[in-house]
This record gives structure tokens, sequence and C-alpha cells, in this order.
């Protein structure tokens, strides 16, 4: 059995701004969430259907996806709620519903054991949010890397990514000392499985740009 590696996925402003009253701050970014699903969809080369991957988020961000696009297509959906039960999972066809954990800790077993409930091994583990989760993930040592699309633009925010990403700047550490680095283009697209657009983008008048970061040893 493979150890759970945990991916973040984010879209975050120069100080790291990820939301506000419970939605975007920024709207229009088609493209960008279409990165968004191909990355999280992408098997690696070596895991076949019926493997999957997993995304992993808190209760508001479920909520906050629009019903007609939920449970995410093509991916395991695990939503964490201390209003779950905190015995094992059911089953559940994961093409209808999601998964329901009352903790990071119990999505990463039930990942541990291969979804048993559904024959389904997830493949890659993404963390899609919200501030929270994405916090209760950086504290664990499978947190391994950051997928940041860097918003440009100055929006007002009221939740903020737990990690302090800071534009121009090659390493940073976290608040236990823990060096994270941004890898190369050439890096994150090997990582990615596709040639990801370089350098600023822009849609809807935002501008944005694609990086990986990595925790260094």
């Amino acid at each position: 059995m493979l150890p759970v590696e945990l991916t973040l996925v984010v879209a975050a402003t120069r100080d790291m701004g990820i939301g506000r009253a419970g939605t975007l701050p920024w709207t229009g970014l088609r493209k960008e969430m279409a990165y968004f699903a191909r990355v999280t969809k992408r098997l690696p080369a070596d895991a076949q259907p019926p493997a999957m991957n997993a995304v992993i988020m808190g209760r508001k961000t479920w909520d906050s996806i629009p019903t007609k696009f939920r449970p995410l297509k093509g991916r395991l959906n695990i939503v964490i709620s201390r209003s779950h039960p905190e015995d094992a999972p059911a089953a559940v066809d994961v093409e209808k519903e999601p998964v329901k954990v009352s903790s990071l800790a119990q999505a990463l077993e039930y990942l541990k054991t291969q979804t048993q409930q559904t024959q389904t091994a997830a493949a890659k583990a993404f963390v899609i949010g919200g501030a929270q989760i994405y916090g209760a993930s950086l504290a664990l040592p499978e947190a391994r890397r950051v997928l940041l699309t860097r918003v440009m633009d100055d929006f007002e925010c009221d939740t903020f990514f737990p990690l302090r990403l800071s534009p121009g700047e090659q390493e940073e550490k976290d608040k236990d000392g823990k060096k994270w680095a941004q890898r190369s283009k050439e890096e994150l697209d090997a990582w990615t499985g596709e040639t990801v657009p370089e350098g600023v983008q822009e849609e809807n008048g935002t501008k944005y740009e694609f990086q990986m970061w990595e925790r260094v040893e």
C-alpha cells in the first residue's frame, strides 16, 4: 500500500487571500477552473481505471460548489464535517455522492485502506479547501506540495491560505520552520502531466500565474 501524499490546490492573491463572504473574490476564470479540473482528474501514467484521484474538502467548500457540478466528476469526493459520523464511512456510489468523514485523519485512513467500500483506489489526493482543512493538512508530513494559482490583482478577502508564499521569493518557511521551495515550469509540467501555460495569464480582467511549491526535506 503506497503512503498517502497530499497536494494542496489553491488560488490566492499576493497576500494569500482565498475568499470573501464564503465565496471566491474573483469571477470568470474559466481557463483556470479548467486547469483545476484537468489536473485533479488526470491519473499518473502507472494508474489505470477504476483508480481515480481524490479531492478532499470541508463542508463549506462542498456547499459552495453548484449542485449540478457535485460531486466533482471523475474524482473521489471526500467531505469533512464534524457533524459526520466518526465511524467508518458507509459505502457510496462515488459518481453520485461524496464520502463523508468527520476529520482529515479519517479521510487519510479511508484512503490508506484503498477505499474498500467502493473498490476504488485513490491515485493522487488533492486538498481543495477551505482554510481550516488547508491548515490541518499543512501540519501533516503527508502534505508535499502546493499547486498555487497566484492571482496578481488585489481583492478584498476575509479568508487566507495559512502558508505565506510571497511573490518573487523562491523559498519560504512555514510556522514550524519547514522550507517550501518554488519549482520550475518544467517540474510543474512534469508533475501535472501537461504543458501548463507559462507566465502571467489574464481572464475577465484578472491576471494570474500557475506555480508549484514543494516541501523541502
